[in-house]
């Protein structure tokens, strides 16, 4: 989270009692005006530490003043967070998974623009998981059973044709866990196995996108060998035909790159759900609900959407333009944490040129991105970055939601973890703003 006072945690870190040298002994309580001096803060940020469950607070009998325990401001300012109240509106979660700061993303600690250069999905997934990278179970062993992916299988086939992606992923996974007996056992390892067997349906029950791309009897599409990365099979998924080596390699990296970010809103849709012990298969349904937003995963499409109306590189200026007029925004393009570039795009935008230098529709783009910077437009985001991999990679419409919703469920079950280890409901209060029972009351006249 962003912080409140840059160095708060380093001041305060020593744990010492101001003007002595003694350590905060285990049942010291001190005042409000001391402990807020220790952490560096605002009084009234002690208040909300305490209604989040970060501080303990008790009352003075004689003086009726609050008191808080010396040992957990010393810890609080040891670890230095959280360093900010939260402003009206938001909802603050401690978590372990993702920490996103000016322009830097990491996963547990790792920067997740090195991981995505060389690590798959499979690997940063148990990452997320368990906090060790590289998952100890081969490729091949992400397989959804048989029954399971002729129930993800039959569910997507009963839509019409031209459905998108994502709304195929939206039947596959309730169809997936239908056939999963054990979905309702939450310990670690049962989700995990899970998680595995969920990603890998979510990729295997997508129909070919060739129409002639015949499908496997264990739902893998032709040509793909049962040792093949979730990313490797994902392209017949989505690619009519097989791209070039280095954007099958951007795929790989887009994946690793969307697997989490932070309580983004299917993520903290997917972890209220699992706060109240909903399975993973329902978790990752409630993230796919959300993700679909043109806010969120669906800003993929409007891109996809913004960059076919561009036939050559010279429609930039009209394309742009017509947006502007039409008072929309340009999709793809901006982000609410990064302020400035997002690393994610600049990452994939890198590998998309230095895989596919030559290519038409990247010429496109890099049109729109230099009309955008021209009128003084923010930055292009990791859902640019997507459609622009869709476009060159020649995939099918959509193709971006589905890329960032299998990437998103390593994450989204990653935060399920940690709600199923919490065992306790995420429950916000509303601020009822409504008329008073009075105002509501009907009048009789005599």
């Amino acid at each position: 989270m962003v912080t409140e006072r840059a160095g708060a945690g380093q001041r305060a870190g020593s744990g010492q009692r101001a003007g002595s040298g003694e350590r905060a002994g285990a049942g010291e309580w001190i005042g409000a005006a001391e402990a807020a001096e220790r952490l560096g803060v605002k009084q009234a940020s002690l208040y909300s530490y305490v209604s989040r469950g970060v501080l303990t607070r008790r009352r003075d009998r004689g003086s009726r003043t609050s008191l808080f325990s010396a040992r957990e401001i010393e810890g609080l300012a040891r670890r230095g967070r959280p360093r900010r109240a939260p402003r009206r509106g938001e909802l603050v979660i401690e978590t372990q998974l993702t920490e996103i700061t000016g322009e830097h993303l990491r996963y547990r600690g790792l920067d997740a623009i090195a991981l995505a250069a060389e690590r798959s999905l499979e690997d940063v997934a148990y990452l997320l998981w368990t906090g060790t990278l590289g998952d100890p179970e081969p490729a091949g062993r992400w397989r959804a059973t048989d029954p399971a992916i002729a129930a993800g299988s039959a569910a997507q086939a009963a839509l019409p044709a031209g459905t998108l992606p994502l709304e195929r992923l939206q039947v596959i996974v309730p169809a997936l866990a239908a056939a999963d007996p054990l979905r309702l056992h939450l310990d670690p390892p049962a989700v995990i196995a899970a998680g595995r067997c969920l990603i890998a349906g979510m990729t295997d029950c997508l129909p070919p996108a060739a129409p002639d791309g015949p499908a496997t009897a264990a739902g893998s599409a032709s040509g793909v060998g049962p040792g093949a990365t979730i990313a490797e099979r994902l392209v017949p998924r989505l690619c009519p035909r097989q791209p070039e080596p280095g954007l099958v390699g951007a795929l790989r990296a887009a994946l690793v790159l969307l697997a989490d970010h932070e309580l983004a809103a299917s993520t903290l849709a997917a972890r209220v759900a699992a706060s109240v012990r909903a399975d993973p298969y329902a978790v990752v349904s409630t993230g796919l609900g959300a993700v679909g937003g043109s806010l969120h995963g669906g800003a993929s499409f409007g891109a996809e959407v913004m960059l076919r109306s561009a036939a050559e590189p010279a429609d930039a200026t009209r394309v742009v333009g017509d947006l502007l007029r039409r008072g929309e925004r340009i999709p793809g393009f901006g982000h609410f944490v990064y302020r400035g570039t997002d690393p994610r795009a600049a990452a994939l935008l890198g590998l998309i040129r230095t895989a596919a230098p030559g290519s038409g529709r990247l010429a496109v783009a890099e049109a729109v991105i230099a009309e955008s910077r021209q009128r003084a437009l923010p930055e292009p985001n990791i859902d640019f970055a997507l459609a622009v991999l869709a476009s060159v990679a020649g995939m099918i419409p959509g193709a971006g939601e589905a890329v960032f919703a299998v990437a998103r469920a390593a994450g989204w079950l990653a935060h399920a973890l940690e709600e199923y280890a919490r065992n306790t409901p995420i429950r916000p209060r509303g601020i009822y703003t409504g008329p008073r029972a009075s105002d509501a009351e009907p009048c009789f006249s005599s």
